[in-house]
Protein backbone atom coordinates (compact mmCIF):
# COMPACT_ATOMS: atom_id res chain seq x y z
CA UNK A 1 0.00 0.00 0.00
CA UNK A 2 3.15 2.29 0.77
CA UNK A 3 4.61 1.59 -2.25
CA UNK A 4 1.42 2.40 -4.10
CA UNK A 5 0.95 5.64 -2.63
CA UNK A 6 4.75 6.64 -2.94
CA UNK A 7 4.54 5.87 -7.10
CA UNK A 8 1.26 7.55 -7.06
CA UNK A 9 2.88 10.44 -5.25
CA UNK A 10 5.19 10.57 -7.94
CA UNK A 11 3.66 10.44 -11.15
CA UNK A 12 1.42 13.39 -9.79
CA UNK A 13 4.60 14.95 -8.86
CA UNK A 14 6.25 14.20 -12.45
CA UNK A 15 2.73 15.68 -14.46
CA UNK A 16 3.29 18.70 -12.05
CA UNK A 17 7.08 19.27 -12.88
CA UNK A 18 6.79 18.69 -16.60
CA UNK A 19 3.31 20.97 -16.71
CA UNK A 20 5.42 24.15 -15.02
CA UNK A 21 8.10 23.15 -17.68
CA UNK A 22 6.02 23.55 -20.34
CA UNK A 23 3.89 26.65 -19.56
CA UNK A 24 7.70 27.83 -18.98
CA UNK A 25 9.15 27.29 -22.16
CA UNK A 26 5.63 28.42 -24.13
CA UNK A 27 5.73 31.31 -22.44
CA UNK A 28 9.34 31.78 -23.02
CA UNK A 29 8.77 31.58 -26.80
CA UNK A 30 5.76 33.70 -26.68
CA UNK A 31 7.46 36.84 -25.20
CA UNK A 32 10.98 36.34 -26.75
CA UNK A 33 9.76 36.41 -30.25
CA UNK A 34 8.44 40.06 -30.27
CA UNK A 35 12.00 40.97 -30.00
CA UNK A 36 12.80 39.67 -32.88
CA UNK A 37 10.42 42.08 -34.78
CA UNK A 38 11.95 44.96 -36.66
CA UNK A 39 10.57 48.37 -35.74
CA UNK A 40 6.89 48.75 -36.42
CA UNK A 41 6.57 45.35 -36.48
CA UNK A 42 7.09 43.84 -40.14
CA UNK A 43 8.70 40.86 -41.28
CA UNK A 44 11.86 39.01 -39.75
CA UNK A 45 14.40 37.33 -41.66
CA UNK A 46 12.79 34.25 -40.76
CA UNK A 47 9.63 35.42 -42.07
CA UNK A 48 10.97 36.18 -45.10
CA UNK A 49 12.86 32.97 -45.50
CA UNK A 50 9.56 31.10 -44.97
CA UNK A 51 7.42 33.05 -47.28
CA UNK A 52 9.57 32.88 -49.98
CA UNK A 53 9.85 29.12 -50.02
CA UNK A 54 6.00 28.87 -49.54
CA UNK A 55 5.08 31.36 -52.18
CA UNK A 56 8.43 29.46 -54.62
CA UNK A 57 6.67 26.23 -54.33
CA UNK A 58 3.00 26.77 -54.53
CA UNK A 59 2.28 30.18 -55.81
CA UNK A 60 -0.43 30.51 -58.61
CA UNK A 61 -3.33 28.68 -56.66
CA UNK A 62 -4.72 30.56 -53.98
CA UNK A 63 -7.96 28.03 -53.65
CA UNK A 64 -5.11 26.06 -51.87
CA UNK A 65 -3.82 28.40 -49.51
CA UNK A 66 -7.61 28.94 -48.48
CA UNK A 67 -8.45 25.35 -48.37
CA UNK A 68 -5.12 24.94 -46.19
CA UNK A 69 -6.25 27.51 -44.12
CA UNK A 70 -9.89 26.48 -43.84
CA UNK A 71 -9.06 24.42 -40.49
CA UNK A 72 -8.47 28.01 -38.76
CA UNK A 73 -12.11 29.59 -39.42
CA UNK A 74 -13.89 30.38 -36.58
CA UNK A 75 -17.00 28.33 -38.41
CA UNK A 76 -14.85 25.34 -37.98
CA UNK A 77 -13.24 26.00 -34.56
CA UNK A 78 -16.60 26.41 -32.62
CA UNK A 79 -18.11 23.35 -33.78
CA UNK A 80 -15.27 21.26 -33.06
CA UNK A 81 -15.01 23.52 -29.36
CA UNK A 82 -18.51 22.30 -28.81
CA UNK A 83 -18.40 18.82 -30.25
CA UNK A 84 -15.89 18.71 -27.23
CA UNK A 85 -18.19 19.87 -24.60
CA UNK A 86 -20.60 17.30 -25.87
CA UNK A 87 -18.14 14.28 -25.52
CA UNK A 88 -17.63 15.29 -21.62
CA UNK A 89 -21.63 16.28 -21.75
CA UNK A 90 -22.10 12.51 -22.99
CA UNK A 91 -20.14 11.04 -20.56
CA UNK A 92 -21.24 13.48 -17.50
CA UNK A 93 -18.48 14.81 -16.73
CA UNK A 94 -19.83 18.24 -16.24
CA UNK A 95 -17.26 20.41 -14.97
CA UNK A 96 -14.72 19.28 -17.79
CA UNK A 97 -17.09 20.10 -20.25
CA UNK A 98 -17.65 23.57 -18.58
CA UNK A 99 -14.01 24.02 -18.56
CA UNK A 100 -13.93 22.83 -22.37
CA UNK A 101 -16.30 25.60 -22.96
CA UNK A 102 -14.49 28.31 -21.37
CA UNK A 103 -11.02 27.89 -21.08
CA UNK A 104 -10.43 28.15 -25.15
CA UNK A 105 -12.45 31.12 -25.05
CA UNK A 106 -10.72 32.80 -22.44
CA UNK A 107 -7.34 31.88 -23.85
CA UNK A 108 -8.64 33.77 -27.15
CA UNK A 109 -10.12 36.48 -25.05
CA UNK A 110 -6.76 37.31 -23.53
CA UNK A 111 -5.07 37.13 -27.02
CA UNK A 112 -7.06 39.37 -28.68
CA UNK A 113 -7.39 42.35 -25.51
CA UNK A 114 -4.08 41.75 -23.77
CA UNK A 115 -1.44 39.94 -25.65
CA UNK A 116 -2.22 41.80 -29.27
CA UNK A 117 -1.80 45.45 -27.77
CA UNK A 118 0.84 44.43 -25.85
CA UNK A 119 2.99 43.62 -28.78
CA UNK A 120 1.64 45.64 -31.26
CA UNK A 121 2.64 44.18 -34.58
CA UNK A 122 0.35 45.71 -37.18
CA UNK A 123 -0.29 43.93 -40.36
CA UNK A 124 -2.87 45.85 -42.37
CA UNK A 125 -5.50 46.79 -40.53
CA UNK A 126 -5.09 44.24 -38.00
CA UNK A 127 -2.38 43.48 -34.96
CA UNK A 128 -0.96 40.03 -36.01
CA UNK A 129 0.78 38.83 -32.87
CA UNK A 130 0.04 35.81 -32.16
CA UNK A 131 -2.15 34.99 -34.16
CA UNK A 132 -5.54 34.75 -33.33
CA UNK A 133 -6.82 31.79 -35.34
CA UNK A 134 -3.88 29.91 -34.07
CA UNK A 135 -4.54 30.43 -30.62
CA UNK A 136 -8.31 29.62 -30.95
CA UNK A 137 -7.66 25.92 -32.52
CA UNK A 138 -4.99 25.27 -30.61
CA UNK A 139 -6.41 26.59 -27.31
CA UNK A 140 -9.12 23.59 -28.00
CA UNK A 141 -7.03 21.03 -28.81
CA UNK A 142 -5.11 21.63 -25.83
CA UNK A 143 -7.62 22.30 -23.40
CA UNK A 144 -9.06 18.62 -24.80
CA UNK A 145 -5.84 17.02 -24.41
CA UNK A 146 -5.55 17.89 -21.24
CA UNK A 147 -8.90 16.96 -19.87
CA UNK A 148 -9.60 13.13 -21.42
CA UNK A 149 -7.91 10.58 -19.42
CA UNK A 150 -6.92 8.65 -22.29
CA UNK A 151 -3.46 8.52 -23.42
CA UNK A 152 -4.53 7.27 -27.10
CA UNK A 153 -6.81 10.15 -27.47
CA UNK A 154 -4.45 12.90 -26.60
CA UNK A 155 -2.02 11.17 -28.98
CA UNK A 156 -4.67 11.08 -31.85
CA UNK A 157 -5.21 15.28 -31.01
CA UNK A 158 -1.50 15.65 -30.34
CA UNK A 159 -0.77 14.60 -34.14
CA UNK A 160 -3.74 15.59 -35.80
CA UNK A 161 -3.06 19.24 -34.18
CA UNK A 162 0.61 18.97 -35.53
CA UNK A 163 -0.40 18.32 -38.94
CA UNK A 164 -3.52 20.54 -39.19
CA UNK A 165 -1.53 23.31 -37.92
CA UNK A 166 1.36 22.48 -40.39
CA UNK A 167 -1.07 23.22 -42.88
CA UNK A 168 -2.80 25.91 -41.82
CA UNK A 169 0.53 28.26 -41.12
CA UNK A 170 1.45 27.39 -45.29
CA UNK A 171 -2.40 28.56 -45.96
CA UNK A 172 -1.91 31.97 -43.70
CA UNK A 173 1.47 32.44 -44.82
CA UNK A 174 0.42 32.11 -48.73
CA UNK A 175 -2.93 34.24 -48.15
CA UNK A 176 -0.56 37.28 -46.66
CA UNK A 177 -3.11 36.76 -43.09
CA UNK A 178 0.38 36.00 -40.59
CA UNK A 179 3.71 35.54 -40.79
CA UNK A 180 5.39 32.14 -38.98
CA UNK A 181 6.90 33.90 -36.12
CA UNK A 182 2.82 35.00 -35.28
CA UNK A 183 1.66 31.53 -35.84
CA UNK A 184 4.53 30.23 -33.45
CA UNK A 185 4.02 32.87 -30.85
CA UNK A 186 -0.09 31.66 -31.17
CA UNK A 187 1.08 27.97 -30.72
CA UNK A 188 2.95 28.85 -27.48
CA UNK A 189 0.28 31.00 -26.28
CA UNK A 190 -2.18 28.39 -26.81
CA UNK A 191 -0.11 25.57 -24.62
CA UNK A 192 0.61 27.65 -21.92
CA UNK A 193 -2.37 29.73 -21.23
CA UNK A 194 -5.20 26.29 -21.40
CA UNK A 195 -2.74 24.75 -19.07
CA UNK A 196 -2.64 27.30 -16.39
CA UNK A 197 -6.62 27.66 -16.54
CA UNK A 198 -7.43 23.82 -16.62
CA UNK A 199 -4.55 23.71 -13.07
CA UNK A 200 -7.16 26.62 -12.09
CA UNK A 201 -9.94 25.03 -12.83
CA UNK A 202 -8.77 21.18 -11.30
CA UNK A 203 -7.37 23.23 -7.37
CA UNK A 204 -11.02 24.53 -7.35
CA UNK A 205 -13.23 22.15 -8.34
CA UNK A 206 -11.81 18.99 -6.67
CA UNK A 207 -12.58 15.18 -7.46
CA UNK A 208 -15.34 13.70 -4.87
CA UNK A 209 -12.58 12.91 -3.00
CA UNK A 210 -11.82 16.17 -2.09
CA UNK A 211 -8.98 15.85 -4.21
CA UNK A 212 -8.38 18.15 -6.77
CA UNK A 213 -7.57 16.36 -10.26
CA UNK A 214 -4.44 16.95 -12.01
CA UNK A 215 -5.11 17.40 -15.93
CA UNK A 216 -2.94 15.30 -17.95
CA UNK A 217 -0.04 16.92 -20.04
CA UNK A 218 -1.25 16.92 -23.61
Amino acid sequence: MVRHHSAAHLRALSTVLGRVLVVALCALVTMTVPLSFPPGGGPTGVDRAVATGVHDVLDGDSGLYQALAFPSNGYVVLPLLLAAVAWFGFRRQWRRAATMLAVPELTLALNTWVLKPLWNRPLDDYLAYPSGHTVHLVAVATTFALLTDSARTRAVVAAVTALTMAAVTVGMIGLGYHYATDVLGGIAAAIALPIVMCWAAAALAPDRTGRPRTPAMP
